[in-house]
């Protein structure tokens, strides 16, 4: 049987999403995925994906995150 490891578990402010993100463990061997499961009402979208995408992907959001709250403090700066 797959081990699956909650990591963090919240709502998305705008839209009412579910965010959860989960390691998975595959029964038959493998590298570990991080599981990002997104629910909207019944509905599921789940990513797995690898390491080296996972930080990817983060390192987009985080430079997307922070141009956008300096934006927001900066009145000159247009959003």
């Amino acid at each position: 049987m797959d081990k699956l490891t909650s990591i963090d578990k919240f709502r998305v402010p705008v839209g009412n999403q579910e965010i959860e993100f989960q390691q998975i463990e595959f029964a038959a061997g493998g590298e570990p995925l991080l599981r990002l499961r997104i629910r909207e009402g019944s509905r599921f979208t789940i990513f797995d994906i690898d390491a080296v995408t996972a930080g990817h992907w983060a390192d987009v959001m985080a430079t997307w995150s922070k141009q956008r709250l300096e934006a927001a403090q900066d009145p000159k700066e247009p959003q």
